[in-house]
């Protein structure tokens, strides 16, 4: 049997059902806490790839209470990922609240039968309580026959990646290859799209932060787009060449973590102390664009996702190379976009570790830290990143060759 899902811009991809959600290796269970619970009804666990809780506690056969917490105990961006799988013995309705030990609930559920198809828990089925920050979530669940996997947001682990890079390589102007290896040892892959033997290069930065999923739906399209079979796409790809790597924290997407990798390290604040293989991984293919007299980088795109829709950019008054590219890529995306505002914050600390500030302090590059909100329409994800493709396409076709 077959689950279908859309993971691009037009296309579904077709991969085992469940595989998404099982057929990686599972996490090590909690250092405290059960890491599953039984009742009459059901039983509940996090045995699969992105599964998280702390602790499980039985309170009645229809309910049951999880405990959230990070990954790590000290200060730690708020993003409270959860996510569980509860196997029915009864077809029958149960609750289960999510009592976090920090920062509350932010994410609105999402669930599937199969690990592939996802859907919002209806809103009258969720009751959130307390103030922000220190938010409760319960949610009222009905069971059917199948497992049901419930998760802050879709599911997304490095099979999802394999199966659309399985897809995308057929194309012979895409190239995927090993990058290096995590720090657990998992591989970190990387696709080129376009001329091996451009001057102009970009780079495209992905998943960084584990839970950081709405940025992820948008980058995949975006790639496709750049892929497609139209004019646009084929004089882009005969004068530039896109490097990506979609996922630059398989260690911490598979642990289901809050924010970090294994070392312990956000790793969009590792850029300058490069401590962790995979920030280093993604310096040094960087530095050989550099150091390679026949290549240059023209732009840095770092896909993330936060509560709203935004560009995080260089300030306009600073020099690039392209010269104001920024700006008139987003002009370019706004126009393309209809009724919808972009939303741009420029701003620049030099020095900072992160992606955005290193490519630009090092490079002279444009460099963006492209946002999506957490809970975008899933068709409205697509078309972003289907339109800020073309816009980049045709902004940097606009600029003087190199």
């Amino acid at each position: 049997m077959r689950c279908f899902a859309f993971i691009g811009a037009a296309a579904l991809i077709s991969i085992p059902c469940g595989a998404s959600a099982q057929n990686e290796t599972a996490p090590p269970e909690a250092e405290h806490g059960a890491a599953s619970c039984t009742t009459a009804i059901a039983s509940i666990d996090k045995d699969f790839p992105t599964g998280a809780f702390a602790d499980c506690r039985v309170l009645a056969d229809n309910r049951i209470e999880l405990t959230i917490a990070p990954e790590d105990p000290g200060k730690i961006n708020c993003s409270a990922w959860y996510a569980f799988r509860i196997t029915p013995r009864e077809a029958k309705r149960i609750t289960v609240k999510l009592d976090y030990t920090t920062c509350g609930h932010r994410y609105r559920p999402k669930t599937s039968t199969d690990g592939v198809n996802w859907k919002y828990l209806r809103s009258k089925d969720v009751t959130v309580e307390g103030k922000r920050g220190e938010r409760t979530a319960e949610l009222r669940l009905k069971l059917g026959k199948k497992p049901l996997f419930v998760a802050a947001q879709e599911i997304t682990p490095p099979s999802v990646y394999d199966a659309w890079m399985d897809r995308v390589e057929k194309n012979p102007e895409v190239t995927r290859a090993l990058l290096g290896k995590s720090a657990q040892g998992r591989d970190i892959e990387r696709i080129t799209i376009g001329n091996p033997d451009a001057r102009e290069q970009v780079a495209l930065f992905g998943r960084q932060h584990p839970p950081e999923v709405s940025g992820a739906l948008a980058m995949f399209p975006f790639m496709e787009t750049l892929m497609a079979d139209t004019p646009l796409a084929q004089r882009f790809r005969e004068r530039f060449l896109v490097t990506a790597v979609p996922l630059t924290n398989p260690d911490g997407v598979v642990l289901g973590y809050w924010r970090h990798s294994t070392g312990g390290v956000d790793l969009n604040r590792d850029w300058g102390p490069f401590t962790q293989p995979e920030t280093r991984l993604l310096r040094d293919l960087l530095a050989a664009m550099d150091e390679d007299p026949e290549k240059d980088l023209r732009l840095m795109l770092d896909f993330h996702s936060t509560a709203n829709d935004v560009f995080y950019t260089i300030p306009d008054e600073l020099p690039t190379d392209p010269e104001l590219f920024t700006a008139k890529w987003l002009a370019r995306y706004e126009d393309r976009m209809g009724q919808y505002e972009v939303n741009r914050d420029a701003r620049h600390k030099v020095g900072r570790p992160i992606s955005k500030a290193y490519v630009y302090d090092t490079y002279g590059a444009p460099a963006v830290t492209f946002e999506i909100g957490d809970e975008t329409d899933r068709k409205l994800i697509r078309k972003i990143g289907r339109e800020s493709a073309i816009a980049m396409m045709e902004e940097l076709l606009a600029t003087p060759a190199q």
